[in-house]
């Protein structure tokens, strides 16, 4: 498993890619799942980019080239990763919560 400081970072990243500022949503207390939200919604802005990139490649479309598409892809897995990574980390979290003895 993945440090916190390692899901802080991917979190980071995947708001990165996605054009979102981890730094400016996380400094605002409560404001966790509108942070996650607008990851995601970045998530989904950078697998339908790679989709249109690879549709215009296929389809021959000027300017669409297979290096563009190649990097559109690897941007929505890193995305898409970074989101998993995050979320393995926030369930094992729970569960070590919910395993705690009051």
């Amino acid at each position: 498993m993945i440090s916190n400081i390692a899901a802080q970072t991917a979190l980071s990243t995947a708001s990165g890619l996605t054009g979102g500022s981890a730094s400016s949503a996380s400094a605002q207390p409560g404001h966790f799942l509108s942070l996650i939200s607008d990851a995601l919604q970045g998530v989904s802005a950078q697998q339908a980019s790679a989709a249109s990139a690879e549709a215009g490649y296929a389809a021959g479309v000027p300017g669409a080239t297979l290096g563009k598409a190649l990097v559109a892809s690897d941007r929505a897995e890193v995305a898409w990763n970074a989101t998993v990574a995050v979320r393995n980390e926030v369930v094992s979290a729970y569960q070590a919560v919910m395993n705690m003895q009051f």
